[in-house]
């Protein structure tokens, strides 16, 4: 008796994790380099320098943005790379969390050497749909504005 109690939360566990489907790495390397250490304008912002000519950078589970998360940090890395964007024509942004997806192995993992992407939901006045960026919080690289997005002055 004792053992199904403990069988049946297992094959859930495994089935669940198993079941993850893992991006592909962009470029055939692995999250996890080259671990960028992100500048910061403000406690609140990253500073983002580059624009992405790559229409899939953040926008698919493929090709996530990668803030890093240096001490833990990482639901603040996300919110930083966030408030440094705005509209096309300078709008103001807002943002949400729409939960986390997308299972895949770093070596900065929590558990098992594995993570979670987390997709947020962006909005500006003049987009008639939200859009949806995809954060890898684990890894960091080079920081980039997603095509569609300009830097906050």
């Amino acid at each position: 008796m004792k053992a199904k109690f403990f069988i049946v939360p297992m094959l859930i566990l495994l089935t669940a994790c198993g079941s993850s489907k893992q991006p592909a790495k962009k470029g055939g390397g692995t999250y996890g380099s080259p671990n960028v250490e992100q500048k910061l304008l403000n406690n609140e912002t990253f500073v983002v320098e580059v624009y992405s000519d790559d229409i899939t950078y953040g926008y698919t589970e493929e090709n996530p943005i990668m803030v890093g998360a240096a001490g833990g940090s990482g639901p603040l890395n996300e919110r930083r790379f966030l408030n440094a964007l705005m509209g096309p024509d300078g709008e103001p942004i807002t943002y949400r969390r729409i939960g986390s997806c997308c299972g895949f192995k770093t070596k900065n993992g929590l558990f098992d050497d594995g993570g979670f992407l987390d997709k947020y939901s962006v909005m500006h006045k003049g987009l008639e749909k939200e859009v949806i960026l995809y954060i890898n919080m684990y890894d960091s690289d080079v920081l980039k504005i997603p095509v569609g997005f300009k830097k906050k002055k």
